[in-house]
């Protein structure tokens, strides 16, 4: 069932678990995630970057792409439709297109603007029985076309966003998109610390979750965190797997050529991440 991830998040955080966000770039992506999904009996949200849905064909593509499979395949776990590091309009787009969450990413304005548009896109997305997520400081690296700085998030910060009725808040603490540089400091714990308390234990979200060292992973679900992003380890394990059949001549051996055979290895690696990233989060079994 696709649903906003509401329920998702305070379930989660009452269970000690987080849900993992899979962002999505076509239909063996979108199809890999919601099998995994039903196969673990674990709920999942599915993430879309502006861009992405751009390359898609556009958000109402992707929402029709997700409900149709999620038919055909008859997927009964909760499942959400979710806009990653959403611009203002495009939070207003994915709204409109109906998707079941929204990501307002307003870290590089200052906090007056960033309350102040959080503000109005909370409205919007309540109104419209949408969960919503908010971020404070920045994710470092880059993640299809969007910089972070790093910046660590400001519990005072956090706090005035989290008043405003966000679902659940992305806070910068030393996370980055992509891979993880060997000088990497680590997970700034005490600032995170500091949030769950500043905020009164708001679901909290980890972006950059490819590459954190699993006791990193479950510590910061014991300090609140209750949703984890994992894209560029699905991307690592597609193209993997495909440079794997083609560098064995596998796509010149009868009709390996065919899409639905050169594709299948990648998608089916994309199906056993996804797993094995539920399987560390918690959320497996808990549909």
């Amino acid at each position: 069932m696709i649903v906003s991830a509401t329920e998702m998040m305070k379930k989660a955080l009452k269970g000690h678990y987080a849900v993992g966000q899979f962002n999505i770039n076509n239909l063996e992506w979108t199809k890999a995630v919601l099998m995994a999904a039903q196969a673990k009996n674990s709920p999942a949200i599915l993430g879309v970057s502006e861009g992405a849905g751009k390359y898609m064909g556009g958000f109402k593509t992707v929402v029709a792409m997700v409900r149709e499979l999620h038919d055909f395949l008859g997927v009964t776990v909760p499942i959400a439709t979710h806009l990653d590091h959403g611009s203002y309009q495009g939070c207003i787009d994915c709204v409109d297109a109906g998707f079941s969450s929204i990501m307002f990413d307003g870290s590089h304005f200052d906090i007056e603007e960033n309350v102040k548009k959080t503000k109005e896109l909370v409205k919007l997305a309540h109104d419209n029985g949408k969960s919503i997520e908010a971020e404070v400081g920045s994710i470092g690296g880059e993640e299809d076309g969007v910089v972070g700085t790093g910046e660590i998030a400001d519990p005072e910060a956090c706090r005035q966003i989290a008043e405003l009725g966000v679902d659940f808040l992305a806070a910068g603490i030393g996370n980055i998109h992509g891979i993880y540089p060997d000088n990497w400091r680590g997970l700034d714990f005490g600032t995170l610390e500091k949030v769950q308390k500043a905020t009164n234990g708001i679901p909290l979200v980890l972006h950059g979750g490819t590459g954190i060292p699993e006791e990193m992973i479950k510590t910061a679900i014991n300090l609140g965190v209750t949703k984890i992003n994992v894209n560029t380890e699905c991307q690592l394990s597609f193209a993997a797997a495909t440079r794997a059949y083609i560098e064995a001549g596998k796509d010149k051996q009868g009709k390996g050529f065919d899409p639905r055979k050169l594709l299948d290895p990648g998608f089916k690696a994309i199906i056993a991440t996804v797993e094995e990233k539920m399987d560390l989060f918690g959320s497996t079994g808990k549909a």
